[in-house]
């Protein structure tokens, strides 16, 4: 599947279609018609160009639709479809947002994948989703788990990380991290997405929790590494957001595409607060 192109607004690449809307999900949980209000809102406003798709769990389509025909949105809705009900209901979820071309553009599908990644189950992945939607699935961390991004990437699809959550044990490593992308770079043109605990740029610690989390703009760092044959590790666990910033606005465009088209864009429930960031940092 081809990337979309650049966002409207003199979006920089770099930035462009960058986070997807997880509004429905911890530690959002926003109502649906709260969380699409805010959305179009923003797919409406200054920074429409950084907004990428609405995520919605497959349990949720009904809701999704029944409001939605209240809103009645100018343009159909961009949306990521989460697969919440089993591979087996696939077929079914992706029908029914194709009845509804009037509001909904399927732009991608999500699923995690079983405990062991299947090549048969991938294959099925492959024959439900339409080749023009891209198939994100999330193996899980754990024993043989870069075995099983290998075998997503193998088939086509898009390996999804992981990067945080309600608890420490979701937050993977530095290690584990720069692991992921070694992999995925050993694939050339491939493609991968990020979600959970991504709303800031810079890795930080939670005053609350006390939990590291990582940082989008560390992992945008990270892929122009990757690329360039720099270090990886040290992008991922730095904490000098300006230092970063700077790193990040070197790039030119060719090389702000490559890094997108590597790291496709990350879920995040409040995009203003990313937003802020770039503002702070001098990226928009």
């Amino acid at each position: 599947m081809e990337l979309p192109p650049p966002g409207p607004r003199g979006t920089p690449p770099l930035l462009a279609r960058l986070v997807d809307d997880s509004a429905l999900f911890p530690p959002g949980d926003a109502s649906m018609s709260e969380a699409l209000v805010s959305h179009l809102d923003n797919r409406a406003g200054e920074h429409a160009g950084v907004l990428g798709v609405f995520l919605c769990p497959a349990s949720r389509l009904p809701e999704m639709i029944t409001e939605l025909i209240k809103i009645r949105p100018k343009e159909p809705l961009p949306l990521s479809l989460i697969i919440d009900t089993g591979l087996g209901g696939v077929p079914k979820a992706i029908s029914i947002v194709e009845s509804r071309e009037e509001l909904l553009s399927l732009r991608m599908v999500e699923m995690p994948a079983p405990s062991d990644v299947d090549e048969v189950w991938l294959e099925r992945v492959s024959e439900f989703v339409p080749e023009d939607v891209a198939r994100v699935v999330e193996p899980r961390r754990g024993v043989g788990w870069l075995d099983g991004v290998r075998k997503v990437l193998e088939h086509g699809s898009w390996p999804k990380i992981r990067c945080g959550g309600l608890s420490q044990e979701n937050f993977p490593g530095v290690d584990e991290v720069a692991d992921f992308f070694s992999v995925v770079g050993g694939a050339p043109g491939a493609s991968f997405k990020a979600t959970n605990s991504l709303h800031r740029a810079v890795r930080h610690t939670d005053p609350d929790t006390g939990f590291e989390h990582h940082g989008f703009l560390n992992l945008i760092v990270a892929a122009a590494r990757n690329l360039s044959g720099g270090d990886v590790r040290g992008a991922l666990g730095s904490t000098d957001g300006d230092a970063l910033a700077a790193e990040a606005g070197k790039l030119g465009d060719e090389a702000a595409r490559a890094v997108r088209s590597m790291f496709t864009s990350y879920a995040s429930a409040t995009f203003d607060e990313s937003i802020a960031d770039l503002k702070g940092l001098g990226l928009l």
